[in-house]
């Protein structure tokens, strides 16, 4: 049995998604990050960056002994389970090396501009100048794999992989986002077919109205959340 540490994120569904596409059991451990939650002890431990998704393996590789093995980041937990079950990601070196070029895409590109673009959208107070500079960059990054998908179906390729599954994610909060797809056509075919897969629907929704009742959080937490201290 696995333990997913989680809040409804697109870091976060990339994993829960990888779990529905393998088989694995888990178990969801609900962080919710607008409370604080990310900043107790207990999930520092696992996670020293205060960021979910995290796992906890209770089932680990037998190379790996028979102890638990804790993870933290989205495209570290990608890989690990990638090994463990032997799919998703290829074999073959080369293929691998593709694969894993388009996860750490995500990791360092994809992520973190559309989630600046979804806070300076979304959150922050007005500001032009970087709401301009986050929606272009997001829609550069859209162009980029509308390019690479017109040659095959999935961005390292032929098969499906782990990089799919964390570029998916972020991709569909085009309607929340307010970005217009049509000027990526490939962009879209490809969305919508990640989005059939049985696996992928039952990922997204894995902790569906986990939340609902959770107070909205007060200054303090929001201030906690979006402006965190530097540690100590």
């Amino acid at each position: 049995m696995i333990d997913l540490y989680y809040f409804p994120t697109p870091n976060t569904w990339k994993v829960s998604i990888m779990l529905e596409e393998c088989g694995l059991p888990y178990t969801l451990k609900p962080v919710n990050i607008t409370r604080g939650e990310q900043f107790e002890p207990a999930f520092l431990r696992i996670s020293p960056n205060n960021r979910v998704p995290a796992i906890v393996d209770h089932a680990p590789p037998s190379e790996l002994g028979s102890e638990p093995v804790s993870l933290f980041e989205s495209g570290a937990i990608l890989i690990y389970l990638a090994d463990k079950t032997a799919r998703f990601l290829a074999d073959d070196a080369r293929q691998r090396y593709r694969t894993l070029q388009w996860l750490q895409w995500q990791m360092g590109g994809l992520g973190p501009m559309a989630g600046q673009y979804n806070h300076f959208k979304m959150v922050a107070p007005p500001n032009e100048y970087a709401l301009t500079r986050y929606t272009n960059e997001v829609r550069r990054l859209y162009g980029i794999m509308d390019s690479e998908l017109k040659s095959h179906p999935y961005l390292a390729g032929e098969e499906y992989s782990i990089a799919d599954m964390a570029c998916w994610g972020w991709v569909s909060l085009y309607e929340l986002q307010e970005l217009d797809l049509t000027p990526f056509p490939k962009l879209w075919e490809w969305y919508e077919r990640v989005a059939a897969r049985p696996a992928v629907q039952r990922g997204r929704a894995a902790g569906k109205g986990l939340f609902d009742n959770a107070p909205p959080p007060s200054e303090e937490h929001r201030k906690r959340l979006y402006n965190p201290e530097p540690a100590r």
